[in-house]
């Protein structure tokens, strides 16, 4: 937060205040609202209070004699405003005695609610993360706008994540009066929006649902659409028509508030991940090498000293769909996080870039390890609907090793991802030869200047007069000189095949007797010309 602050003014705004439908309004600013916010505290009864000046104050379960020595000492120390729920006649006095700002806050609304959005007025609310679009609040803001509506999002759980801010009294309904203040949708209204099919055809669709008006149970008419990422439901977007008719485009510009928020609610998931936090921090810094073994020991509680076996998954992207795959690596750590404690005792789970990698100290056999990874990839398709690849790397002597393991399951994936490792899920152990293989090819493939340019003429050759030399020849060198099963490869008589392999020498000089032409050959003709 900028330590100039917010005026108090402004925050009332966001909040929905002082004339709106959120949680908090005025009850006595003998000073104005022009004092800035610097800070907000809630105040445990339990415990002294301490108070700075610039404060927003909430006075969770304050009341009475209680209540308002606490406003007198608020106003002392400097604070700009104090909130409390049960004001009073002779609490206001106090507080314009005091000098301070008394706020009332709503029976119905919940303490954390005022706290979070009080915050998120102050640019601290961790939700203001997405770079694309700013926050949810201003999402919403900028909906309501755009609509001419009072606009809501929701997640899928019907939890209030934001709303926009109220341009005037009555002109929210009870539906939404009940769900900003409450944090949540209603039960009561819940029920019936399920009964009438609107939650299905929300979680099923990204068409925009129109609710009509029912006077007869305080709703009025409102749009909605779903908020979707991977085919999955993250939550819904709402905009309620005021005194006025919604705009003509009002639907139009829900389908692409929808587009915006997605990012926003798939990396809200990603944040309350189960595992998430410092633990993952610490493993994805050991994986990566940029946190040192003993010190990322000491955090893990690993034994520095002991083997370690790393595990690598990868979610198969067909789809270039950004908000998809970020929910898919999401879905998958959690899920391998879940599935790995329960393996084992030491298991350490952390995404790292595109990948899921499990940490296992004092590991199992490779054996076990690749039963494991099994499982895991069957688990991701089976509940989340994801294909998933898994690798196991080599196992490394000690943590100060970690980022070799790592690495080794890396080499399996990539080769999984080009083709080269056909299995969706395989130790390095068992399919070493494709992968080194394919790390040899696209090393020559990287560097033309170690290619033989004789082979490379051979390839040109075919290309222009439509003949098959480096074919033939390549077949051959698999058959390991076979000219029978050469031939019968590549359907031709094996005279034929014969005369390539001669004309082939012919037009290159190679001498195929020769062990390291034929290696080289083998190798080189798998490349483009």
């Amino acid at each position: 937060m900028p330590e100039s602050g917010v005026p108090l003014r402004e925050l009332l705004a966001a909040l929905g205040g002082p004339v709106g439908d959120g949680p908090i309004r005025v009850a006595a600013a003998a000073g104005g609202l022009e004092a800035v916010v610097r800070h907000v505290s809630i105040l445990d009864p339990e415990e002294e209070p301490h108070v700075m000046p610039g404060d927003l104050l909430l006075a969770v379960g304050l009341r009475g004699r209680a209540a308002a020595g606490t406003v007198r000492a608020a106003g002392a120390a400097g604070a700009t405003a104090i909130a409390v729920k049960g004001e009073s006649a002779a609490l206001r006095e106090v507080a314009d005695a005091a000098g301070v700002v008394l706020l009332s806050v709503r029976p119905e609304a919940r303490w954390e609610q005022v706290a979070a959005l009080a915050h998120a007025a102050l640019d601290e609310r961790p939700e203001t993360e997405p770079p694309d679009g700013g926050d949810l609040f201003s999402l919403a803001q900028t909906t309501a706008m755009l609509t001419g509506g009072g606009v809501s999002i929701e997640d899928s759980a019907n939890r209030v994540l934001a709303y926009s801010r109220a341009t005037g009294p009555d002109e929210a309904d009870e539906l939404r009066r009940l769900s900003i203040l409450g944090w949540q949708g209603p039960e009561e209204y819940m029920a019936r929006l399920r009964d009438w099919g609107v939650f299905h055809r929300l979680r099923t669709t990204t068409q925009v649902v129109a609710v009509e008006e029912r006077p007869d149970l305080g709703i009025r008419r409102r749009l909605a659409v779903g908020v979707h990422a991977g085919g999955r439901w993250l939550g819904t977007i709402w905009v309620q028509e005021g005194r006025r008719p919604l705009a003509d485009r009002a639907e139009e510009v829900l389908v692409g508030a929808a587009r915006v928020a997605t990012l926003h609610l798939v990396r809200r998931r990603a944040r309350s991940a189960a595992d998430a936090g410092p633990t993952r921090e610490s493993v994805a810094g050991l994986l990566g090498g940029s946190i040192a073994a003993r010190a990322a020991a000491a955090q893990l509680g690993l034994d520095p000293v002991r083997p370690v076996l790393v595990l690598g998954f990868a979610v198969r992207a067909d789809v270039p769909d950004e908000s998809a795959q970020e929910l898919a690596r999401t879905e998958l750590a959690n899920l391998v996080s879940v599935y790995a404690a329960a393996r084992h005792s030491h298991a350490r789970v952390a995404p790292l870039g595109p990948r899921v990698y499990v940490l296992l100290s004092a590991p199992p056999t490779e054996a076990v390890a690749l039963g494991w990874a099994h499982e895991i990839a069957a688990a991701a398709h089976g509940h989340l609907d994801l294909v998933v690849r898994g690798a196991v790397g080599d196992p490394a002597p000690s943590l100060a090793r970690t980022v070799a393991a790592r690495e080794s399951a890396d080499r399996v994936l990539d080769a999984m991802a080009t083709g080269g490792v056909p299995a969706e899920v395989a130790a390095l152990s068992e399919v070493r030869p494709e992968v080194l293989h394919g790390e040899v090819q696209a090393l020559l493939a990287e560097h033309r200047e170690i290619r033989d340019p004789r082979l490379i003429a051979l390839q040109a050759h075919d290309g222009e007069h439509d003949t098959e030399y480096a074919d033939s020849v390549l077949a051959w060198l698999d058959a390991l000189g076979d000219v029978r099963a050469a031939a019968a490869a590549l359907h031709i008589h094996p005279n034929t095949l014969r005369y390539r392999i001669r004309r082939a020498g012919e037009l290159t000089g190679l001498d195929w007797a020769d062990p390291k032409t034929r290696l080289l050959a083998a190798l080189l003709l798998r490349l483009p010309g």
